[in-house]
């Protein structure tokens, strides 16, 4: 299956492939996307992001056309219902059908809709739980012209949280994680915001978004130094800036960023939740920023690990090796999506 990511800032792609029952990176790209192209994860310029992403796929040279993608998670419906043990699937989707007006705050003809079965509900055993996910036709519509536009074929779309936890699982298994009741709380810092997660059991309990990411440093460096954004962002990324940089610019990004993070960990505390975080991964494509996972660990004084979700995974011999461990961290919800398989 390939994962593909539609953000605020690239489009990325990766396929993975199960070789004697290990997972393998066969393919991936990352490719850039014009500012205003997505807008909070809303597609503005189709042309653009087709063209982008037919530009990925071009350079991954994929072995398959069937993809996958995400609706955000603001744009989906997320419900556990409760329902006899002895209806089947055709019975539970006729019961959502008509009970539709109770769950669903749209039109039931503006909505897709999926549910998968969570087994015998905890209290009553003649109950079952079912979990139902639905979005507006148009999330749905508008993420697989995207890819019909770039010669692949609309697989499956899911719901970016699920492609987060599938991930999450991975990276449990790269820590060997103590227990797996463990909190633990993922920051993915993108280029216009930075999503705070707090899981536990492998399960997203508590969200929290931020407008706040990579572009506004990427942003000040172009106005200090008079640069454009893309001379801007290739010298975040490769250094040659004067000295005045640390101190001047990037040490007041990562004071605010860390800022950002410990207030969200005091959110998911007077939330009322009881479970103490006990590490802290970092994703995203500006979480490798010198000096902020060392931050990190002296403002909240807990564990901090930048993530890579294809530490334990074989890697095809025509990819750059190097290239996909600094891409990894930006790579989680693409890599969740392809993990789904078909």
């Amino acid at each position: 299956m390939i994962g593909v990511d539609i953000s605020s800032a690239t489009v990325k792609l990766i396929e993975l492939k199960c070789v004697r029952g290990q997972r393998r990176v066969e393919s991936y790209a990352v490719r850039p996307l014009r500012e205003g192209t997505v807008v909070e994860r809303r597609i503005r310029d189709m042309g653009a992001v087709a063209e982008a992403l037919q530009r990925a796929v071009v350079q991954a040279q994929p072995s398959t056309d069937e993809a996958c993608v995400a609706v955000p998670a603001s744009a989906a419906i997320t419900k556990t219902l409760i329902l006899p043990a002895s209806l089947n699937d055709e019975e539970i989707e006729a019961r959502i059908e008509l009970e539709s007006d109770k769950h669903i705050p749209f039109p039931f003809n503006e909505v897709s809709f999926d549910f998968q079965r969570l087994g015998i509900n905890e209290r009553y055993t003649d109950q079952q739980d079912v979990l139902l996910v639905a979005c507006r036709n148009r999330d749905v519509n508008q993420l697989t012209e995207a890819l019909l536009q770039a010669g692949l074929t609309p697989a499956a779309v899911d719901v970016e949280t699920f492609a987060m936890e599938r991930a999450f699982h991975e990276l449990q298994q790269q820590t060997m994680a103590s227990s797996d009741d463990e909190c633990v709380a993922l920051v993915d810092i993108g280029a216009n915001m930075n999503a705070f997660h707090v899981l536990k059991g492998g399960r997203i309990v508590y969200s929290r978004d931020t407008v706040f990411g990579g572009r506004r440093l990427t942003d000040e460096i172009a106005s200090r130094y008079e640069l454009t954004l893309e001379e801007a962002g290739l010298a975040k990324k490769r250094g040659g800036l004067p000295e005045d940089y640390a101190s001047n610019v990037l040490m007041p990004f990562i004071e605010t960023l860390v800022q950002q993070v410990g207030r969200s960990l005091q959110l998911y505390y007077t939330a009322g939740r009881k479970e103490k975080v006990s590490r802290l991964m970092l994703a995203g494509g500006s979480s490798v920023i010198p000096g902020l996972k060392e931050r990190l660990v002296e403002e909240t004084g807990i564990e901090v690990l930048n993530v890579n979700p294809f530490r334990r995974m074989q890697v095809n011999s025509r990819i750059n090796a190097q290239t996909l461990a600094n891409d990894a961290p930006a790579m989680l919800t693409a890599c969740g999506l392809a993990m789904r398989g078909r």
